[in-house]
């Protein structure tokens, strides 16, 4: 009976993490496009060193949260 409860249990934070992070993936990119039309251009473009800068924050802000189940700070 517990493994069922564990089952449930990992089932909703996949299911609650999955649905902030399409929202807030959403969100990133509105604003992003949001920022390519107020400076009046159509494509939009990132640079490679841009990428690497958002990539390496996003690892960050993923190894944090890993960090908020094992209590560490």
């Amino acid at each position: 009976m517990q493994r069922i409860g564990m089952t449930n249990d990992r089932t909703r934070v996949l299911l609650i993490g999955g649905i902030l992070g399409a929202l807030t993936g959403l969100g990133a990119a509105y604003l992003f496009l949001q920022s390519q039309q107020r400076r009046g251009t159509e494509a939009a473009s990132i640079s490679g060193g841009s990428l690497v800068k958002l990539g390496l924050l996003v690892f960050g802000l993923l190894r944090s949260v890993g960090e908020l189940a094992d209590g560490t700070k």
